[in-house]
C-alpha cells in the first residue's frame, strides 16, 4: 500500500470538502485548569455521524474506479469504520456490506442500517469479524475495504491534521487515540511533511495493547483484546500504519480503561463535550503525561461520540464515585 504524499492529502481536502464541515478546535478554561495545560480540543466528533472516519470513507469512495464500485463493497468494523463506508457508499450509490462483531455498538450497527448497509454478524471479537469478512470477500469478489491499510482512507483522515496546523500553529504535541491506527498514521506524514516540530503522541488501551507491542517491537504483534472500547479493541498490529509510525511517532502510551471511563465524564464536565471511549483515550492519555507537558501547546483528536447510554451511565457512576 502507498503511503500518501502531502499532495494526495491536500488533494483528499478538495474531494471531501463538499460533503464535510471542517470541525472546531477549541480550548476550554475549565479543562485547562484542571489538568494545568494548554489543551485545545479537535472535535472530529461534531460530525455527522460522530466520528472522524467519515473523512476516509468519502475519500476513498470517491476515487474508488467505477469497476470496484459495481463490485460492492464490503468492510468490517466495530462500528466507526462501517458508519464511514456506509455514510460514502449512500453518497455514492455503492452497495455495502459490513461485517460487525456479536458484541457490537448497537448504535453503530443502527446507524449502519439507517444508511442503507447490510450488516451481518459474526464473531467473538473484531478479529474474528475480519478473518470472515477477508474470506467472503475472496469469495464473493467484493471490493474489501481495509480498516486501516487503505491509502485513500488514510489521506482523507489526514485532512484533520491539515486544519489543526492551519488552526492552532503554536502546537507542539498532537495526542490521537490509536485503534487500527489510520488516524495517527495520518497525523504523523502531515507532521513530517509541514511541521516536523510538532511531536504525535499515540494512546491505546493497556486493555488492548496490540498496536502499542507492534510499534515497541517494530513487528506486527498480536496480543490479548479486553478493553470495553470497541474503537481501541484491536488484536493485532496492522502492517500499513505501523510501517508509518515506526519512522515518524513520537511516542505511545497507554492508558487503562478505567481512566478512559473517568475521561468521558470528565470531558462532559469540563468541555461540554461527549465522547466515547476511544474518542476520550488521546485525552486521557494527556491527563496521565500532564507532568511532563507543562508549558506545550496540546491539541488532542475528540475521535468520536457514538457512546451508548448504557456506558455513559456506567462512566458517570464511575466519575461521581472517584
Amino acid at each position: 500500500v502507498r503511503i500518501p504524499t502531502l499532495d494526495d492529502i491536500l488533494e483528499a481536502r478538495q474531494v471531501i470538502s463538499p460533503y464535510i464541515n471542517r470541525t472546531p478546535l477549541i480550548s476550554y478554561k475549565a479543562l485547562n485548569k484542571y489538568a494545568g495545560l494548554n489543551i485545545r480540543l479537535k472535535h472530529e466528533n461534531h460530525h455527522p455521524l460522530g466520528a472522524f472516519k467519515i473523512r476516509g470513507g468519502i475519500n476513498l469512495l470517491k476515487k474508488m474506479s467505477k469497476t470496484q464500485k459495481d463490485k460492492g463493497v464490503i468492510t468490517v468494523s466495530t462500528g466507526n469504520h462501517g458508519q464511514s463506508v456506509a455514510s460514502a457508499c449512500s453518497l455514492f450509490g455503492v452497495r455495502a456490506l459490513i461485517i460487525v462483531p456479536d458484541n457490537a455498538n448497537p448504535l453503530k450497527v443502527q446507524s449502519m442500517e439507517n444508511l442503507g448497509a447490510v450488516v451481518e454478524f459474526h464473531g467473538d471479537n473484531f478479529d474474528e469479524a475480519r478473518m470472515y469478512t477477508e474470506q467472503l470477500a475472496s469469495d464473493k469478489g467484493y471490493r474489501y475495504v481495509h480498516p486501516a491499510n487503505e491509502s485513500d482512507l488514510v489521506a482523507g483522515v489526514a485532512t484533520c491534521f491539515l486544519e489543526i496546523l492551519e488552526d492552532f500553529p503554536e502546537v507542539n504535541y498532537i495526542f490521537v487515540p490509536m485503534g487500527g491506527g489510520s488516524s495517527a498514521a495520518a497525523a504523523c506524514i502531515v507532521t513530517k511533511a509541514l511541521r516536523p516540530d510538532v511531536k504525535v503522541v499515540a494512546v491505546q488501551s493497556a486493555e488492548a495493547p496490540a498496536g502499542y507491542l507492534s510499534w515497541k517491537n517494530k513487528e506486527i504483534v498480536k496480543a490479548p483484546m479486553r478493553s470495553i472500547s470497541e474503537g481501541l479493541a484491536t488484536a493485532s498490529g496492522y502492517a500499513f500504519p505501523q510501517k508509518i509510525l515506526w519512522n515518524s511517532l513520537h511516542n505511545f502510551i497507554l492508558v487503562n480503561d478505567h481512566e478512559i471511563m473517568l475521561t468521558v465524564s470528565l470531558m462532559i464536565e469540563k468541555a461540554h463535550c461527549l465522547a466515547e471511549e476511544a474518542g476520550a483515550a488521546a485525552l486521557a492519555g494527556v491527563i496521565q503525561e500532564k507532568d511532563r507537558l507543562a508549558g506545550e501547546n496540546i491539541a488532542v483528536i475528540v475521535t468520536g461520540s457514538n457512546i451508548t447510554l448504557e456506558r455513559l451511565s456506567n462512566s458517570i457512576n464511575l466519575y461521581r464515585s472517584t
